[in-house]
C-alpha cells in the first residue's frame, strides 16, 4: 500500500520570476480591473473596513495590494484533514501529494447495466464504501448529486451517506449555509461533540467562490465565510477554461486564476484571520471547436502544476485536479488521459487532487469501475515520488557477491528482502499474466475485471461506518434519507 504525502515537485514548469511576474500581475487586476460582485454580496461590509474600496455604480471591488498581500499572509501555511480512523489523515502543505475523489455529477455508469442513468443517494454510499477498500485513494470528495431527493436536502444528506462508506475524510461542496450548520452538527455527533470536530475535522468543504471571469458568487462566499466561523477547512474554488471563461494563453489563464484564488482567499482570511483554507484554482482549457469543457487535455495538467507552485509562493496548501477523462466508458482513452493528468498533478507536488478517482465525460458521469482502475493510476504515478533509493541495503553489493557470475537471485535473502516493496505491485486490477491465463478468465478487459471487483465491494453486507446507535440518534434529528436496511429510529 502508498500511502499519502509522498513529497512531489519534481515537475515545474515555471521559473521563479515567472511565478513572481504571475504574481504581481495578479496583484494589479486585483487593484485595477477589480472583482465583480452579485448585489447580496455579504461581504461587502468587510471588505470596505479592510480599505477596499466598492463601487456600487458599477459593481466592483477593487482590491489594493497591500491588503491582499498582508491578509492572505495570515493563512496557515500546514494543517491537517483528518480521518475518523487516525489511518488517512491528510497533512497538507509544502510539496506533499494526496489524491482521490471528486464530482458532482448527476450520471452514472449502472453497475449492472452498464448504462448510463441518473445518481441517486445510495450511489453515493456505494462509492463511499468502495472508496473505502482502495488504498491509493487517499480521502473521499462527493462525487454525485443525489436527484432522488429535494435539493434543499442535499447538505446532510450527502455527508451522512459518505460517512456510512468511509473513515477517510470527506470534502463536499456545500449548497447552503444551514446546511452546513446541520452537517456540522452532524459530524460532531459521530466524533463525539463540537470541540472534537474543531480539534480534528473530518470534514471540509469546497465552494466556488469565483464565477470565472473575476466575479464573486455570493451564495459559495457566504458559505466559505461560514465554514471559516464553524473551523471547517475549506477551499477556495475557480474554475476558468482557456479560451471561454479565461484568456486563450495558458499563461493568460494562470494569471486570472491566481487574481480569482487572491479574491477568494482575501475574503476568508478577513472573516476569521488563520482559518484553514486551501488555494483552490483548477485551470482547464476549452475546445474552440465545440466549447465544451476538455477536462482530459494535457495542458491541464501543466496548468494544474503551476497553479501549485502559485500556491506555494503565497504558502498556502493548494487543491488540484486530474483525471478528468473525455471518454464516455473507463477504455482506453480513459487510461491515457487520466494517467499523463494525474501523473503530472503528482509530479508537480499538487496536496489535494480531487477528479484524480472515477470521473468521466468531462466531469458529467462516474463509474464505479473506474474508481478501481483509477487507484491503481494513482498509485502508480505516486510511486515515482519513491525515487530510488541508493544506500548498501539497496546496492546490493554483498548480494552481488554472493551469487556472483552465472547464478540467479531468485532464492537470495536479497530478494525476499525487498521483492514486495521495491517495485509497485498494483492493485490486482491489471492483468499481468500469460496470454493462456487471460484466455482461462474469460478474456476480460480491465472494465470488466472491475466491475466483478466492484460488485463484490458494493453488494457485499458490510458494516456501516457509523456506530448504530449514533446512526439512531442522527436519522431522529435529520432529516436523512439513504435506507441501506440497517438502524431505524
Amino acid at each position: 500500500m502508498l500511502t499519502g504525502g509522498l513529497t512531489g515537485g519534481l515537475y515545474k514548469p515555471l521559473t521563479d520570476q515567472e511565478i513572481e511576474t504571475i504574481h504581481q500581475k495578479a496583484l494589479d487586476v486585483l487593484e485595477q480591473v477589480g472583482i465583480g460582485y452579485e448585489d447580496d454580496l455579504e461581504a461587502l461590509d468587510v471588505l470596505a473596513r479592510a480599505g477596499c474600496e466598492i463601487d456600487r455604480h458599477t459593481g466592483r471591488i477593487y482590491m489594493p495590494r497591500d491588503i491582499v498581500a498582508e491578509t492572505v499572509a495570515k493563512a496557515p501555511r500546514e494543517f491537517t484533514l483528518y480521518s475518523r480512523d487516525g489511518k488517512n489523515d491528510l497533512q497538507l502543505g509544502q510539496d506533499r501529494v494526496y489524491a482521490g475523489t471528486g464530482g458532482t455529477t448527476v450520471q452514472i455508469l449502472d453497475l449492472d447495466t452498464g448504462k448510463i442513468r441518473g445518481t441517486c443517494l445510495a450511489d453515493q454510499y456505494h462509492i463511499a464504501k468502495l472508496v473505502d477498500t482502495l488504498d491509493n485513494i487517499h480521502f473521499y470528495q462527493s462525487a454525485v448529486a443525489p436527484l432522488d431527493i429535494p435539493t434543499a436536502r442535499y447538505d446532510p444528506n450527502i455527508l451522512f451517506a459518505a460517512m456510512m462508506g468511509t473513515r477517510k475524510h470527506i470534502m463536499f461542496g456545500c449548497n447552503f449555509r444551514q446546511g452546513l450548520v446541520e452537517a456540522f452538527n452532524m459530524a460532531a455527533l459521530v466524533v463525539g461533540n463540537d470541540e472534537i470536530l474543531r480539534k480534528k475535522p473530518v470534514f471540509s468543504i469546497s465552494a466556488c467562490a469565483i464565477i470565472s471571469p473575476l466575479k464573486f458568487c455570493s451564495q459559495s462566499v457566504a458559505n466559505v465565510r461560514q465554514a471559516a466561523t464553524l473551523g471547517i477547512p475549506t477551499t477556495i474554488t475557480t474554475a476558468p477554461m482557456s479560451g471561454s471563461t479565461a484568456p486563450m494563453t495558458m499563461a493568460g489563464t494562470l494569471l486570472q486564476a491566481h487574481a480569482e484564488e487572491l479574491a477568494g482567499l482575501t475574503v476568508h482570511q478577513l472573516t476569521v484571520p488563520g482559518a484553514p483554507v486551501l488555494y483552490g484554482a483548477l485551470p482547464a482549457r476549452a475546445d474552440m471547436k465545440t466549447l465544451v469543457y476538455r477536462g482530459g487535455a494535457i495542458e491541464c495538467g501543466t496548468m494544474q502544476a503551476a497553479q501549485h507552485q502559485l500556491s506555494q509562493h503565497i504558502g498556502i496548501p493548494n487543491y488540484a485536479s486530474s483525471g478528468l477523462s473525455d471518454s464516455k466508458i473507463p477504455d482506453a482513452q480513459a487510461g491515457w488521459e487520466k494517467a499523463f493528468t494525474t501523473l503530472l498533478a503528482v509530479m508537480g507536488g499538487n496536496n489535494y487532487i480531487h477528479h484524480a478517482a472515477g470521473m468521466l465525460e468531462s466531469m458529467n458521469a462516474v463509474a464505479l469501475e473506474q474508481y478501481i482502475i483509477d487507484d491503481e493510476i494513482i498509485g502508480a504515478s505516486c510511486s515515482l515520488l519513491k525515487g530510488i533509493q541508493v544506500d548498501t541495503e539497496h546496492l546490493a553489493f554483498e548480494a552481488i557477491k554472493d551469487v556472483g557470475p552465472g547464478g540467479h537471485y531468485l532464492m537470495s535473502p536479497h530478494t525476499l528482502k525487498h521483492m514486495r516493496s521495491e517495485y509497485f505491485a498494483g492493485n490486482g486490477i491489471s492483468h499481468t499474466g500469460s496470454r493462456s491465463s487471460w484466455e482461462k478468465d474469460g478474456c476480460r478487459d480491465a472494465w470488466q475485471r472491475a466491475n466483478e471487483r466492484a460488485r463484490a465491494v458494493v453488494y457485499a453486507d458490510t458494516v456501516p461506518r457509523i456506530n448504530q446507535d449514533i446512526e439512531v440518534r442522527i436519522r431522529a434529528q435529520f432529516d436523512v434519507a439513504l435506507d441501506i436496511g440497517h438502524a431505524t429510529p
